[in-house]
């Protein structure tokens, strides 16, 4: 089955509704790599307006699994890969002065007909205000576009970070100011909002509705959070909720992406919905485009089959390019 009309990315023209999202690409040579292997959008790792380190080792656990709905608690760390991991980095970026010159030598580098996100976020210092953080935010995305972004994207949620900004995205009015501030700094550039995952689907409405007056998209879902323990019991983490990725998340982040979907059709927001989340195969990305995603964004199935895009694009009956 083909891919039937045009696709496109924040409304941007692409070969195939295919891109990586924020992760795995940690420099201009991954963004580089995974173009030349099928996907026609990268997204550039989360940046920060300042350095900031890795969380210790491990950083990817897998674990045992099943479909997840959101609040499981105590997922069982296995030895093998098996569909799913907690993952664990907590954000890091190198300097602007690093970061933004490798941004733009790779725009240089890329094909005009593929585009280059990157993933920006605010770091809550000690004692700021919700304004202060959203400048923050606002500041890093304007260096990003004028390094020579195609689109920003802004981590509204990161289930590794146990501080306020990793829960922005369920807090409507504080997303909403963020999304402003940083409109108000890159101007016409796209700008996509990435959502971590609801439990409470009514909570949605509201969340979509504030976001929709200043993005173009709102990307979902960036992983499920639980709690990991190991063979014996013992809480890994510090006992702390860690995201979950891979094939786990599917149905829950379809459902959101649908929900999100209807809701911006019902009520005429110009608002895409991009779909992320436990995407391996031709027949994932078809489920999310049925579901009304615009495009489709994965993570941990490019980091384990770095190949994966030119097979789903084989599928699709959709040339590489």
């Amino acid at each position: 089955m083909r891919v039937p009309g045009e696709r496109t990315y924040c409304g941007r023209p692409i070969g195939a509704p295919l891109s990586v999202a924020a992760g795995p690409l940690l420099n201009g040579r991954w963004c580089l790599y995974y173009a030349s292997l099928g996907f026609d959008v990268v997204t550039y790792k989360t940046v920060r307006s300042g350095e900031r380190p890795c969380f210790p080792l491990s950083n990817l656990q897998p674990v045992q699994a099943p479909t997840m709905e959101g609040g499981e608690q105590n997922l069982q760390a296995v030895e093998t890969f098996a569909g799913s991991w907690a993952i664990s980095f907590g954000m890091p970026s190198k300097s602007p002065v690093t970061w933004r010159d490798d941004v733009a030598e790779t725009r240089r580098q890329l094909p005009p007909e593929k585009l280059l996100s990157v993933s920006v976020v605010g770091t809550n210092e000690p004692g700021w205000s919700l304004e202060q953080l959203a400048d923050d935010y606002a500041l890093c995305a304007r260096q990003a576009a004028e390094s020579g972004a195609d689109s920003i994207e802004i981590n509204l949620s990161c289930p590794n970070v146990a501080t306020c900004d990793s829960q922005l995205y369920q807090l409507p009015h504080d997303a909403a100011l963020i999304a402003r501030r940083v409109r108000q700094a890159i101007g016409p550039v796209p700008l996509v909002a990435k959502i971590g995952h609801f439990q409470e689907t009514a909570l949605l409405p509201a969340v979509v509705d504030n976001l929709a007056a200043h993005v173009d998209a709102i990307a979902t879902t960036n992983c499920v959070a639980a709690t990991v323990v190991d063979a014996a019991g013992r809480g890994q983490f510090d006992n702390q909720p860690r995201g979950i990725g891979g094939r786990a998340i599917l149905e829950a982040s379809l459902r959101q992406t649908e929900i999100i979907a209807n809701h911006a059709t019902l009520h005429s927001l110009p608002l895409r919905v991009i779909g992320v989340g436990g995407i391996f195969t031709a027949d994932d990305l078809r489920r999310y485009l049925a579901a009304g995603a615009e495009a489709v964004q994965l993570a941990t199935a490019v980091m384990i089959d770095p190949e994966v895009g030119l097979r789903i694009r084989a599928e699709l009956g959709v040339s590489a390019g």
